[in-house]
């Protein structure tokens, strides 16, 4: 039986999200830019703006502390690991999750970088959020894909507080109630709206 308060709760919180949203699109303005086909278009003027604060390329690679330069093989080593759960995962929604009829997430919707546009970035700086957006988007992808999963074969809210909440959440079983459990298990019920 769903717990009409939560459901309410739940959908506050998702009107909020949308208000915070709608709050970053008004930023547009303020920082002169606007978005077009998952392009950041800058003003010439903020462009500029944004130049004069860039760091020199040379001055930035010359003159890092050492714990930057004793870092950096243990955060590029990560590459690997992630580019192996990139492959798996990829297969795995191939695999796995067409048998169920759970759709698959789609990689363009979690792979962001959109710092490229920002002129106050140099090279190297874009080079590094380039690589940090790849491995944050992949973890984001890897959570969604195994979300997907979860609604499938264990929609049960938890028991305990948890920050880790997601969309699909609203829509599993309250921890205490197996007869709603037992109507959404195996449903899709995530995707059948």
């Amino acid at each position: 039986m769903k717990n009409d308060r939560i459901a309410k709760i739940l959908e506050s919180i998702d009107k909020l999200k949308q208000d915070l949203w709608q709050e970053y699109l008004n930023l547009q303005k303020k920082y002169d830019f606007f978005l077009e086909k998952r392009r950041v278009i800058f003003s010439l003027d903020a462009k500029n703006r944004q130049r004069i604060k860039k760091i020199n390329v040379w001055i930035y690679a010359f003159t890092p502390s050492l714990k930057h330069l004793l870092s950096i093989p243990f955060i590029y080593w990560m590459i690997f690991p992630a580019i192996i759960l990139d492959f798996f995962l990829y297969f795995y929604q191939w695999a796995a999750l067409l048998f169920y009829g759970i759709p698959r997430a789609e990689r363009k919707d979690y792979f962001i970088y959109d710092r490229r546009f920002l002129s106050y970035l140099n090279v190297i700086q874009k080079v590094n959020c380039l690589y940090c957006s790849y491995v944050n988007w992949l973890f984001s992808y890897a959570v969604e894909v195994w979300w997907r999963t979860e609604q499938y074969w264990c929609p049960i809210k938890h028991a305990m507080n948890t920050d880790s909440e997601h969309r699909y959440f609203k829509n599993y079983a309250d921890y205490w109630d197996p007869e709603w459990f037992n109507e959404i298990f195996n449903q899709n019920i995530c995707f059948k709206k």
